[in-house]
């Protein structure tokens, strides 16, 4: 491919997720996700691979891991998983597969070149984002939410990605791409500091804790790598200097309430972490073998007595070890860290046997890898496109073959076009997925967003249950808008298995009560009651009136005997 082909392939995969601000209910996230899917894809289509079979070596533990993930999607479908939320979960899988496959396949030549466009790509979506959060944090007033995104977090930057701890993720990585451009000398030095400096300062107006750890992890790969230049060394080392400069100026200028500034104050430094992870952990002991099934953390941690659970309603764990052992069970979960530590190892020492640029680059890929191992010790970041295709490209490219030995495989440039053809097939049905997600994305869409043409509610929810990967959204509509609650049982079997919230959760008890079901529905209700939410306070005034107690109200008493989650798997 045309090296102008390969640059702006790079630079759409790398920019447009990460810059789509407009997006349509329910969720948040989805055009970003499908953009990035789809340019991903195309990204792969453009490199081709050349040398699959030996790619596939040099990756195994890498696609092993995650083929092991997917047959726990498969398997957690074959009990309880909906089939919509399989379907996901299985497709992004499945897609992280092809990047990590396609990257390890390339010869070392498409590589050099994908690797400098790659990093061209992402210390652009660095420039564009932190001008985003500088207009997010000092002209908030200009955010329209459709080129920029709004804020929810006074005084943070949050980006297009809408989320701190992304944007500062997404920032590092840019710091990390100055590096190897820089090295090849396609970057000057008067160019890469100011980029460096203009990125550090973004990552603390987002006011993300972990993004300061990963300063200092910067730091730490300036002092170690003494193969790089004195300049790249002196740009990673400064990093954590800015960033306490800069606090320290907004600081002296009184303005306490911007950036990192604004986390100081908080009573809890781990925003719940702590309490999800000792509620996990419990989990853990309670089913350590098979573990609860992927996909179904939140619906096992709401429906299990914690009377002194944090109070929001978390759908993943904020930490990849224990998200794999509560879901996949001990043993597994053992097992695919063994493979992802094993693939970490291995892409840490192949980078270390390639000199000059190129080298760089892949030592380069292997911190924005480590940088993501540590974003997921914390949060979830690789449950989003943006986020898991590139770090699986990048640690694939990390893993390939470094040298052409006399056993290596054709390249495709001497191959049949049939075949060179062919292996641009995978990425192409990656983008044409994405395409077709957009379609299927709409039958739920017009559920939450009618147009003034639309039909009536219910038939919407029918249309939109036939959805692909999105059925699940309209069950929740299903579920949370019946007339008669107990006609809505079997969608509740399936919209609970996304994420339980008050509205989702209270309708469930009353669906269980209605149709006769009272010890699950007593038991649904004090789950709910456990979260002390506002919105099912009114739920429970039933319970302080004495003058109604006599009527003995299902939500107000406990159940008749001990249920565990599993007993709603039928429901």
């Amino acid at each position: 491919m045309p090296s102008y082909a390969l640059s702006l392939a790079a630079l759409l995969a790398c920019c447009v997720p990460a810059l789509v601000a407009f997006n349509l209910p329910p969720s948040a996230t989805f055009f970003n996700q499908a953009a990035a899917i789809g340019l991903w894809g195309v990204f792969a289509a453009v490199l081709g691979a050349s040398r699959v079979l030996a790619g596939a070596r040099a990756a195994a533990a890498l696609l092993l891991a995650l083929a092991l993930l997917a047959a726990g999607v498969l398997w957690s479908a074959a009990v309880a998983l909906p089939a919509s939320l399989a379907a996901s979960a299985l497709g992004l899988l499945l897609a992280a597969l092809l990047l990590a496959w396609s990257a390890a396949a390339l010869e070392p030549q498409a590589r050099r070149q994908a690797l400098q466009a790659f990093c061209l790509g992402w210390v652009v979506v660095g420039v564009l984002s932190s001008l985003i959060a500088l207009v997010q944090v000092f002209a908030p007033a200009w955010a329209d939410g459709v080129l920029v995104a709004r804020s929810g977090f006074p005084g943070r930057a949050v980006g297009n990605l809408r989320q701190p701890n992304h944007l500062s993720s997404l920032l590092l990585w840019s710091v990390v791409a100055l590096v190897p451009l820089r090295e090849a000398g396609r970057l000057a030095t008067r160019a890469a500091l100011p980029l460096g400096a203009l990125f550090v300062v973004a990552i603390e107006l987002s006011g993300s804790r972990t993004g300061s750890v990963g300063v200092l992890l910067l730091a730490l790969w300036g002092v170690v790598d003494k193969r790089l230049s004195r300049d790249s060394r002196l740009l990673l080392v400064g990093a954590p200097l800015l960033y306490a400069g800069w606090a320290l100026v907004l600081k002296l200028l009184q303005t306490d309430a911007l950036g990192a500034a604004t986390r100081l104050g908080e009573s809890d430094p781990s925003s719940s972490r702590f309490g999800i992870w000792s509620n996990t952990l419990t989990l853990i002991a309670q089913q350590p073998w098979s573990g609860v099934g992927f996909g179904q953390f939140n619906f096992a941690w709401t429906l299990t007595p914690f009377p002194g659970r944090p109070v929001a309603f978390f759908d993943h764990t904020h930490n990849l070890a224990l998200q794999f052992a509560v879901e996949l069970g001990v043993p597994l979960a053992l097992l695919v860290l063994a493979l992802m530590s094993l693939a970490l190892w291995q892409a840490w020492r192949r980078s270390l046997c390639v000199a000059g640029a190129e080298g760089a680059a892949l030592r380069a890929g292997f911190v924005m890898v480590l940088l993501m191992a540590l974003h997921s010790q914390l949060e979830y970041p690789l449950w989003y496109a943006y986020f898991l295709l590139p770090t699986a490209w990048m640690w694939g490219a990390c893993l390939g073959p470094q040298n052409e030995g006399p056993a290596a495989e054709p390249s495709t440039a001497a191959s049949p076009t049939g075949f060179g053809l062919a292996l641009r097939l995978p990425g192409l049905l990656l983008a044409a997925g994405a395409l077709f997600s957009l379609g299927d994305y709409g039958r739920v869409v017009a559920i939450f967003t009618p147009a003034p043409t639309a039909g009536p509610l219910e038939q919407r929810i029918a249309i939109g249950q036939r959805s692909v990967f999105f059925a699940h959204h309209a069950d929740y509509a299903a579920a949370t808008t019946a007339a008669v609650p107990a006609d809505a049982l079997p969608a509740f079997g399936r919209a609970t298995h996304f994420l339980l919230d008050t509205r989702l959760t209270q309708s469930w008890a009353e669906a269980l009560a209605d149709a006769g079901d009272l010890d699950r529905a007593r038991h649904v209700a004090q789950r709910l009651r456990e979260f002390h939410y506002p919105a099912s306070e009114p739920f429970f005034e039933v319970c302080d009136d004495e003058s109604l107690r006599a009527l003995k109200p299902f939500q107000c008493e406990a159940p008749q005997r001990p249920l565990t989650w599993r007993d709603f798997l039928d429901h």
